[in-house]
């Protein structure tokens, strides 16, 4: 059977809301990338990931190669290059010596704040141009679609990151 034209797609259509996902992941993906832009100079958006990631508390190798879908030489690698650039501190966990330990570096937390206030910013720019109640019924969706996903709340440090709880 199928919608006339000018009938609004419901919750119940699949396909509608799907698109509408996909348009509003565009939009959130060219924010991401304009924010970083004026970091690009200092880590690219895999390294910003890990900075984030790492930013939520001290981290042990292991789990943020985990976080990140990458082998832990990967994010080994990924943390030396953060670590000589003066943005992560690696140090040995001293229960643990065969245990890396990541924390950020009072440069790294700096472009992880400026990043993050820039999406922060543009987010609230395009928020305000909805009506009130929309924007409550927002709130409302996407808590669900993150808890769909599995995703841990964000706090407000992060509100577009990827990190997870601390390790």
């Amino acid at each position: 059977m199928a919608k006339e034209a000018d009938e609004e797609p419901t919750g119940d259509d699949l396909e509608a809301v799907t698109a509408a996902v996909l348009t509003a992941s565009r939009v959130l993906v060219a924010i991401s990338a304009r924010s970083l832009a004026a970091a690009e100079d200092r880590v690219t958006l895999p390294q910003f990931r890990m900075l984030l990631v790492v930013g939520q508390g001290e981290t042990k190798l292991v789990t943020l190669a985990d976080r990140l879908g990458v082998n832990p030489s990967t994010a080994m690698r990924m943390a030396g290059r953060l670590a000589v650039a003066g943005l992560l501190k690696r140090e040995v966990n001293p229960q643990n010596r065969r245990e890396t330990l990541l924390r950020l570096t009072d440069n790294g937390r700096r472009i992880v704040e400026e990043v993050t206030a820039r999406r922060k910013e543009e987010i609230a720019a395009i928020l305000t141009r909805m009506p009130a109640s929309q924007r409550q019924a927002l709130i409302t969706a996407m808590r669900e679609f993150n808890d769909a996903a599995g995703e841990p709340p964000a706090r407000i440090a992060f509100p577009l990151g990827w990190p997870g709880p601390s390790a």
